[in-house]
């Protein structure tokens, strides 16, 4: 009997854990962007560097869900979790940095400011500086149970990365 494509997706368990990663930080991606166009909570700087790694997550897991169904060389499927778990750690310490500066444990950077526009453009320069919106760094947006947006995002990139190690680990044991 022929077995469906979702069948020969829970067979292989790297499969499974690349799925997986894909869909929770593909998740996690529109989360963020429906925290900042829909609820209109803009990003300070520190949150958008945390959506980098997301941006090599996502992709890069979908290609491994592909090669673990395609039986690629075992290598290169240990080598895309090494990569995925290594950008989700990434983004753990980019969480708890940021949400340390949240919480005032340390300083935070000093380019958490608003953009200063062109002089040149016309009209005086206080009225461009009343213009311009800072968002902060070190101001939580929103909270949920007493954790700000950064540290959900540890959360999830611990989880994101413990999926990459089951299915690093489940790759290597497989074969």
């Amino acid at each position: 009997m022929k077995q469906s494509w979702i069948d020969r997706v829970f067979a292989e368990p790297a499969a499974v854990a690349a799925f997986a990663v894909f869909a929770l930080s593909l998740a996690a991606l529109a989360g963020a962007w429906f925290f900042e166009y829909v609820l209109k909570l803009s990003p300070c700087p520190l949150c958008l560097t945390q959506r980098i790694p997301y941006h090599v997550i996502v992709p890069l897991s979908l290609l491994l869900g592909i090669a673990a169904l395609a039986r690629a060389p075992q290598k290169l499927v240990i080598v895309g979790f090494a990569a995925v778990m290594i950008a989700a750690l990434c983004n753990v310490v980019l969480g708890t940095y940021h949400a340390g500066v949240e919480w005032h444990w340390w300083p935070g950077p000093s380019d958490c400011s608003g953009p200063l526009t062109n002089l040149n453009t016309g009209g005086s320069l206080l009225d461009q500086l009343h213009a311009v919106h800072v968002v902060r760094c070190d101001e939580a947006a929103w909270r949920f149970l007493g954790i700000s947006l950064a540290g959900y995002n540890v959360l999830i990139s611990l989880v994101l990365a413990a999926i990459a190690a089951y299915g690093l680990f489940a790759r290597r044991q497989s074969v």
